[in-house]
């Protein structure tokens, strides 16, 4: 039996499963509590939220598995409902002390992305801000063909070449396989509870006039259901 696997825009209630995207995909557990976990795979997705003007989540047999999130710079707002929610999650993530200390790992990580889009000097109109896969569901397709729905996106709304952030904790060299091109990089240690170690940050661009649809795919802009 063959599955069924569908895209579209996300929904209030894909928040719990694409939750446990996020923690899967960046290992959250490995370095926290289970319930500090779950908490920080909250803030990090309703961070998104608030930072995107378009989304497709990829649902199999009607579970929601994977999501892309992509940004129209100059048309970006974000709703007051969703900052209330991402300011809500923030809190109750930094009520604990272990909270607070891994909170620190996200200011940490959008200072260097903030010098490395300086770094770069170019006027991006484009952004994908959240593109993450379960990853009982990799090697079926589904990152070229939700990657897909960004771009035709950015194509519809006139957007030459947008950007994404990337670190050695993902797969980058996924990115280089769908066209993207290393613009900058940079190295820097990390402090995970005392414990230090160095990754390396990448800003990825890919103009859209290479893209090459696989098939007709729904571009519009949508709103959160």
């Amino acid at each position: 039996m063959s599955e069924q696997i569908i895209f579209r825009a996300y929904q209030k209630t894909d928040q719990k499963a694409l939750e446990n995207v996020v923690r899967e995909a960046w290992k959250y557990d490995r370095f926290c509590a289970p319930k500090t976990a779950a908490k920080l795979a909250k803030v990090y997705l309703n961070s998104c939220l608030t930072n995107q003007t378009f989304t497709r989540v990829a649902e199999i047999d009607g579970e929601p598995v994977g999501i892309i999130m992509g940004k129209e710079i100059q048309n970006h707002t974000c709703p007051v409902s969703l900052r209330i929610q991402w300011i809500q999650s923030v809190v109750s993530l930094c009520i604990s002390q272990e909270g607070r200390e891994i909170s620190k790992i996200f200011a940490c990580v959008q200072g260097v992305n903030r010098e490395l889009l300086s770094s770069c000097n170019q006027a991006y109109k484009g952004e994908v801000t959240f593109f993450a896969i379960h990853e009982k569901c990799r090697g079926k397709g589904l990152g070229r063909k939700l990657f897909q729905t960004v771009v035709d996106y950015m194509k519809s709304r006139g957007i030459s070449a947008f950007y994404l952030f990337t670190d050695t904790s993902c797969n980058y060299p996924f990115y280089e396989h769908l066209g993207l091109t290393r613009r900058c990089e940079k190295k820097q240690v990390v402090d995970v509870k005392g414990e230090q170690g160095e990754m390396t940050f990448f800003l990825y661009d890919y103009p859209c006039e290479m893209a090459k649809p696989d098939g007709p795919v729904g571009v519009q802009e949508e709103g959160l259901l």
